[in-house]
C-alpha cells in the first residue's frame, strides 16, 4: 500500500446511564481523524454493533441509535477499516477498535494463517484481534501485542464486564482518560471529552493497560516502556487545535511554531509583508503565532468550506486534489496588491500549496512568502500518520540521497521549493527549532519522517 493507511479516532465509555449519545457525539468530535468509516459497539446482555461507510453525523439513523442500548461501549472513526469488530472466542464475546499501523502485518498474517486463523479482509484490526484472542485472558492478550506487534497502536476493547484501553509501549498515538460523575471515558483526543463536559484526568501512559468500570479506571497492567516516541505531527497537524496531548496544548504548540518562523525571519532580516495568512484549517494556529511574533497583521485570504473534509486525510491523491479544490476559495479583496506571508503545517507532495500560491497570485497578490511549521518531510512514516513511500515526498526530488539534511542543504532546498511551488520564498522550521517550540525533549518524540531515525529500530527480537 503506497498511500496513507491509517488515520483513526477512538472513544470508549462506561456510564451509569445509557451511553449511546455520548459515544455518538464523542466520535463525531473526532471526525477530523478519519472520514471514510465510523462505527459503534455497545453492550446490553450482548454486544450490539453498527458500522457505516461515511461520516458519523449523516450515516447513523435514529433506529440504529435506539438499537445500541447499554451503559458501556466503544466507537471509532477511520479512513480504511470498518471498526469496531466483534468476535467470539474462548475469552468470550468482545468488540475491538484500534488506531495505528502494524509494520510487520504480512509476517503476522502468514504466521496466523499457518495456525488455522481465518481472515475476511486481511486488515490490521483482524491481526490485532486474533493476537489478543490467542492468550488466556483479555489483559494478557492486550499485553501480548507489545511483543507481537511492530508499529504503533492504541486500542479499546469492550467486554461483558468492562472497557479496556491501551497504548503501545512507545506512546506513538495519543489516548486520554476523563471522568465526570458516573461517566468514565477514554478518547484519542481531549476535545471529545471536553465537549461532552467530561473532565480530562490524564493521558494513558505508554505501555499502560487501563480498565474502565462503573467504579472509575484503574491500571490493569503497566508494561515497561523503552522510551517514549510521541508523534510530533499530532501537534503540528493531526490533532484538533482545542486538544491537549501529553501535557502540551495543541493551540499553544502551533502558536510557538509560528513564532519560531517569525523569529527566523527577524534574525535573517525583517520580511517586508502586508499580511500573514493561514492555509485553513491547520495553518491557522501557525499563522497566528507568526502574527504574534512579527507584528504583521493577520488576515484570512481563503474562505473555508465547512462541509469539505481534510484533504490530506483522503485515501487517494485524486481524492485529495478534488477535496482541496472544494475546501478553499480565495477572498479576492484581501489578496489584491498584498505581500502575503502564507503559513501552513507541512509540504508533503507539494501539489496543494502550489495550487494555493497560484490561486492567490492569479487574483492579484504582489508576493507570496510560504512559511512551513514542520521541517521538510524526508522519510516515509511507518507508524500510521504520514506518508507511505519516498515517491510521495516532494522534498526528495531535491535531495534524493543522504540521511541528513544539513542546515546548508535546508537553505538550498528552500530556494528550490520556492521555484517549484511558484512562491517568492519558502522557509521551514528546522528539526531543532521545531522541537524547541514544541516544548518536549527530543528523546520523547518520534521524528522519523524528518530525520529517518526509527524509535523501534534497535528493538530486540521478542522484546
Amino acid at each position: 500500500m503506497k498511500e496513507i493507511e491509517e488515520n483513526c479516532g477512538l472513544f470508549g465509555m462506561i456510564s451509569g446511564n445509557p451511553c449511546i449519545m455520548d459515544i455518538y457525539q464523542g466520535i463525531d468530535f473526532l471526525q477530523h481523524r478519519g472520514q471514510q468509516y465510523c462505527g459503534i459497539a455497545t453492550f446490553d446482555e450482548a454486544i450490539r454493533q453498527v458500522t457505516h461507510y461515511g461520516k458519523v453525523g449523516i450515516t447513523f439513523q435514529q433506529q440504529e441509535l435506539s438499537y445500541l442500548t447499554g451503559n458501556r461501549g466503544i466507537g471509532h472513526v477511520s479512513l480504511w477499516e470498518r471498526q469496531p469488530v466483534t468476535l467470539h472466542s474462548k475469552l468470550g464475546e468482545m468488540a475491538v477498535a484500534f488506531s495505528g499501523n502494524v509494520v510487520n502485518s504480512e509476517k503476522l498474517l502468514k504466521s496466523m494463517k499457518a495456525k488455522g486463523k481465518a481472515f475476511q479482509r486481511n486488515e490490521h484490526i483482524e491481526i490485532i484481534s486474533h493476537a489478543i484472542m490467542e492468550e488466556s485472558d483479555v489483559v494478557s492478550g492486550i499485553a501480548s501485542l507489545a511483543r507481537k506487534i511492530e508499529g504503533a497502536y492504541c486500542i479499546v476493547v469492550l467486554t461483558r464486564d468492562a472497557v479496556y484501553a491501551a497504548r503501545d509501549i512507545y506512546g506513538f498515538r495519543p489516548l486520554i482518560l476523563g471522568r465526570n460523575g458516573d461517566r468514565v471515558a477514554v478518547s484519542s483526543e481531549s476535545r471529545a471529552l471536553q465537549n461532552l463536559d467530561i473532565d480530562v484526568v490524564r493521558d494513558v501512559r505508554p505501555g499502560e493497560i487501563v480498565r474502565l468500570s462503573e467504579a472509575g479506571f484503574e491500571t490493569a497492567l503497566q508494561l515497561p516502556s523503552p522510551r517514549t516516541a510521541h508523534c510530533a505531527f499530532e501537534w503540528a497537524y493531526t490533532a484538533s487545535i482545542d486538544s491537549i496531548i501529553d501535557g502540551i496544548y495543541v493551540q499553544e504548540a502551533r502558536s510557538r511554531l509560528g513564532e519560531s518562523l517569525a523569529a527566523r525571519d527577524r534574525e535573517e532580516g525583517n520580511l517586508a509583508a502586508d499580511i500573514v495568512a493561514p492555509v485553513p484549517m491547520s495553518g491557522i494556529g501557525h499563522a497566528l503565532g507568526y502574527h504574534k511574533g512579527s507584528g504583521i497583521p493577520y488576515q484570512e485570504v481563503f474562505l473555508y468550506n465547512r462541509y469539505a473534509d481534510r484533504s490530506y486525510t483522503q485515501s487517494t491523491q485524486a481524492a485529495r486534489e478534488v477535496m482541496a479544490k472544494r475546501k478553499l476559495s480565495v477572498l479576492r479583496y484581501a489578496v489584491q496588491g498584498k505581500r502575503i506571508v502564507l503559513c501552513d503545517d507541512s509540504i508533503v507532495r507539494g501539489t496543494q500549496i502550489q495550487n494555493k500560491v497560484r490561486d492567490i497570485k492569479k487574483v492579484g497578490a504582489r508576493e507570496v512568502h510560504v512559511r512551513i511549521a514542520c521541517p521538510p518531510l524526508m522519510y516515509p512514516c511507518d507508524f500510521g500518520i504520514s506518508t507511505r513511500s519516498y515517491d510521495e515526498l516532494c522534498a526528495r526530488e531535491f535531495l534524493r540521497k543522504g540521511d541528513i539534511l544539513s542546515l546548508q542543504e535546508l537553505r538550498k532546498l528552500e530556494s528550490w521549493m520556492a521555484v517549484r511551488i511558484g512562491a517568492d520564498s519558502v522557509k521551514y522550521n528546522s528539526i531543532d527549532s521545531f522541537v524547541k517550540a514544541l516544548g518536549l525533549p527530543r528523546g520523547a518524540l518520534c521524528l522519523k519522517c524528518w530525520d529517518g531515525a526509527s524509535p523501534i529500530r534497535n528493538r530486540k527480537k521478542g522484546a
